[in-house]
């Protein structure tokens, strides 16, 4: 039995049915798309569940898709019958009345041309990530503490739990986080063996699924590093069109993200490329093929498995209760860099990730350098995996990674 937690998302897709006439919820398979949408009361509420993965149902979507569209109807997995979408534009123009229709599928459908435009101005697009930590231990209604930090700059009071190095390793798919701690190896290869056999194979034809899997396993050797598309296809053996076509397709199926840079300062020398991030910690660990994380131990990795956990999580959190809000990172060529920076009503908070429990001055480096460069910084945390939270000046803060993501 699938086990059902409340999500950060519900209530703004709840606001979304009665605004909008079709909401569009999209995200990484296994993230918990279709338990939500049958176990959410606020949701299923009047809507009729009809799924794509059914044979019988997907062969009415393509020899008569208005039959599936004469009542308010979730329809899931959606991207393997494209063509239903243009009936149901049909359907919503002849009468268009909100929370008519809920979509989902594996792929961002905001992303495929034709889709997107067919919908266009009809539908509200929606991302259900991974399990956050709070989802996680249940603590969904309580307000989180990055949005609270951003407007207050209130400290936490206590001792904060610090992250189990476990909690990585398994990242938050359903299965994974909530499943049994011994078989996690078992279920991620079957899930990347599914991914591509069955959904990439949907989005496009590729002919050489080895070269796609080098790919993806050197792009999680490199989550939470600035991309460079020329050298992974030099490592992968492809060339540069390819490699950004395969990387196209990981972030159209939710693998990965590009966290763009924040570039609202003075200096010359900023990078320019995107931060490349999978959207799992588990699955950047598996295909990168780590198993242990301690300290002294690949502590590269291991930072940027941290770090892609961090993202992850104040992702998902910040989509749902600050929509608004926009995630950069900032990176000053040979000098600084910030691990994450949020921006949101003329606010900006910067946040370095670090996976020790412990800091030193040097750690603060990035983040003095970019309070000096970036006057709308309000706050700057140092995000460690310690207990105690530190005042180090008027902005300037030390805060566990296990109240940070509270």
């Amino acid at each position: 039995m699938t086990t059902y937690l409340p999500r950060e998302i519900t209530s703004r897709l709840e606001r979304a049915l009665r605004q909008l006439p079709v909401i569009v919820l999209s995200g990484l398979r296994q993230a918990g798309k279709s338990t939500l949408l049958q176990n959410e009361s606020s949701l299923v509420n009047g809507h009729v569940y009809r799924t794509l993965d059914d044979f019988a149902t997907l062969a009415a979507a393509r020899s008569n898709p208005e039959s599936l569209l004469t009542e308010p109807t979730i329809l899931d997995e959606v991207q393997r019958c494209p063509e239903l979408l243009l009936a149901l534009k049909q359907t919503v123009d002849d009468q268009r009345r909100a929370g008519r229709f809920i979509l989902s599928g594996s792929a961002n459908l905001a992303l495929i041309g034709h889709v997107s435009e067919t919908l266009a101005g009809r539908a509200g697009y929606y991302t259900l990530h991974p399990l956050t930590r709070r989802e996680i231990n249940v603590a969904t209604p309580k307000r989180p503490f990055v949005v609270n930090f951003i407007q207050s700059l209130a400290l936490p009071t206590g001792k904060a739990k610090p992250l189990a190095e476990a909690e990585i390793l398994r990242g938050g798919l359903p299965p994974v986080c909530l499943g049994p701690a011994d078989d996690v190896a078992e279920w991620f290869r079957g899930y990347v063996q599914t991914y591509v056999e069955r959904d990439l194979r949907q989005l496009s034809q590729i002919t050489d699924l080895i070269s796609f899997r080098t790919l993806a396993q050197l792009a999680a050797l490199r989550t939470a590093q600035v991309l460079v598309i020329s050298t992974l296809a030099r490592d992968a053996k492809l060339n540069a069109v390819t490699a950004g076509r395969y990387l196209q397709l990981l972030e159209a199926s939710f693998l990965i993200r590009r966290l763009p840079p924040f570039l609202k300062n003075r200096s010359s020398r900023l990078v320019k490329s995107p931060k490349l991030h999978f959207t799992d910690s588990g699955l950047a660990a598996y295909l990168a093929g780590i198993t242990r994380l301690e300290p002294g131990r690949d502590d590269l990795l291991r930072g940027a498995l941290f770090e892609t956990f961090v993202v992850q999580n104040l992702t998902a959190v910040l989509e749902a209760w600050l929509p608004e809000a926009q995630l950069f990172f900032w990176h000053e060529q040979g000098r600084h860099e910030v691990d994450l920076v949020i921006e949101f009503d003329r606010k900006v908070l910067a946040i370095e990730v670090k996976a020790a429990t412990r800091w030193s001055e040097s750690d603060l480096s990035g983040l003095r350098a970019f309070l000096q460069r970036t006057p709308a910084c309000v706050g700057a945390v140092l995000a460690y995996n310690g207990k105690e939270s530190v005042k180090l000046s008027e902005r300037l803060f030390a805060i566990p990674l296990g109240c940070l993501l509270e």
